[in-house]
């Protein structure tokens, strides 16, 4: 625990920014072009929304300074053109021509009066001279121009705002009677504006910040898998005998599932690397022996032997036998390496389960005449397994193999196949020597010999029923064996049954 703690805390330095960062960094970057997006056409369509306002309440305003200023039947002077605005029905002209300062009189007379007064709205109202005869505030502006002009945004006096004018004609007579000019200034407009694009710009700079911070909060919560697994994977490259594993993540998302495959791929892994160290462990154990003799004999003859015919063909013969147990012994234990890798190399085969047990069934019966071979079979109809052909056959060859070769007075072998609702199982019954109950439990275990003198002379390695044993599991199968000293033994294979989708 200490080295793994030691290995922690030595982590791997990044080339680059971590994909915390980038994270984060993206996901800012998207809000604020996002929010960018959202503010301008928030900015624009309040700012139009707002233009389009105040020019209808101009247009409106002149239209109605228009309409009421048409009643007079002459050229507009100061009495009627503060007459028709009021639209006052007071005949006595001295009255209005005394009128200095009417602008509380109209707010009283007339509500329209009072939107003429506003401080942001100016007008003037022209004889056919272009003579200033009416304003609602005192800057004694001159006409702009006697042709009409449609609300347009100019700047007059230092001042922006909409200029608008419009030609007067007489209701009765339809003569020119004046003109009207209306200038609206545009001033708390663009404050509004201001502020407007102010706001927007703080609530931007507001969330590029929330955004980046809430982004690197969110990307470590999320990326904190992909971090211990990187962690993980360093520990393992610095020390691959360690055993440590993924933690489980409980997300139940693809990052969980990529834990739980990669703590699998580890366990693979390592199991692979246990068998291949295994593997030689067993080989250069099992190979000392018949090295050891083999070596014997050749410095007998080195020294003296060789010029004895007798010890020479008797050292050839134990040396040739010795050569040809090494032989079989390696060609086992590769046999015994791939029947632990069958799942990568075998996944997809299928095999006819009867028509194998029949051939091996029949081989038996030629090879062995002097025994008595026989079959049950209780199935109808072929069955199908997901195994690869040579692979049952070989299971079935080993156990059939060892019950003719342990076999004593009574040379007789008995095979039955049977089905249940998910497996194939092949029965192979001898009645030979049989089995104790301590070795019984032992048999699968690699090089065990029951009896170790009487196995080497009938020629085993102790790897046949261990080849066997993992055939049949690398196939989630099974494989179980009966025995009784001195009756016999019967071993029973049960595959999994192919069903078809």
């Amino acid at each position: 625990m200490k080295t793994i703690k030691l290995k922690r805390a030595e982590k791997r330095e990044l080339k680059g920014p971590s994909l915390t960062i980038k994270w984060a960094l993206a996901s800012s970057f998207f809000i604020f072009v996002v929010f960018t997006i959202f503010a301008v056409i928030t900015y624009k369509s309040s700012v139009n929304l707002i233009v389009a306002k105040e020019r209808r309440n101009l247009e409106r305003t002149t239209s109605e300074v228009v309409s009421r200023l048409a009643n007079s039947d002459k050229e507009l002077t100061i009495t009627d053109t503060y007459r028709n605005l009021s639209n006052s029905s007071y005949s006595n002209g001295e009255q209005y021509e005394k009128i200095t300062t009417i602008e509380g009189t109209l707010m009283q007379i007339d509500p329209f009066i009072s939107e003429l007064g506003q401080d942001a709205l100016n007008l003037y109202v022209y004889n056919l001279d272009g003579e200033l005869v009416f304003e609602t505030q005192q800057t004694n502006q001159k006409l702009f121009q006697e042709v009409r002009k449609s609300p347009t945004i100019i700047t007059l006096n230092g001042k922006t705002g909409f200029l608008s004018i419009e030609v007067i004609y007489s209701k009765g007579t339809r003569e020119k009677i004046g003109y009207a000019q209306t200038f609206y200034e545009l001033t708390s407009f663009y404050d509004i504006k201001n502020k407007l694009l102010l706001t927007l710009i703080v609530l931007e700079i507001v969330s590029l910040i929330l955004s980046s911070v809430l982004g690197f909060f969110l990307s470590s919560y999320f990326l904190k898998p992909l971090k211990e697994l990187r962690d993980t994977m360093d520990i393992i490259r610095k020390d691959p005998q360690s055993d440590i594993h993924m933690k489980e993540i409980k997300t139940n998302d693809e990052l969980a599932d990529l834990s739980e495959i990669f703590n699998e791929m580890l366990d693979r892994m390592r199991l692979y690397i246990e068998q291949q160290e295994q593997f030689v462990e067993d080989v250069s154990h099992e190979l000392r022996t018949p090295v050891a003799i083999i070596e014997g004999h050749l410095s007998l003859l080195n020294r003296w032997g060789k010029d004895d015919p007798e010890v020479l063909d008797e050292s050839l013969n134990a040396s040739m036998q010795e050569i040809s147990r090494m032989k079989s012994l390696v060609q086992e234990m590769l046999d015994l390496s791939r029947a632990e890798q069958v799942d990568v190399h075998y996944a997809n085969e299928v095999t006819n389960a009867k028509e194998v047990v029949y051939q091996v069934y029949n081989n038996f019966k030629i090879l062995y005449p002097d025994f008595v071979i026989t079959l049950d079979d209780d199935i109808t109809k072929e069955v199908k397994l997901g195994i690869f052909r040579n692979h049952f056959e070989q299971i079935i060859i080993i156990i059939l193999d060892n019950a003719v070769k342990y076999s004593t007075t009574r040379k007789e072998v008995h095979i039955s196949i049977s089905t249940t609702l998910n497996e194939f199982e092949v029965a192979i019954q001898d009645f030979g020597e049989g089995i104790s109950e301590a070795d019984l439990k032992k048999i699968f275990n690699r090089f065990y010999r029951v009896d170790k003198a009487r196995a080497r002379n009938k020629g085993g390695n102790g790897l046949g029923l261990s080849i066997a044993k993992q055939l049949v599991e690398s196939y989630k199968g099974r494989v179980d064996a009966e025995s009784v000293v001195h009756k016999g033994t019967i071993f029973r294979i049960f595959i999994p049954i192919l069903r078809e989708k």
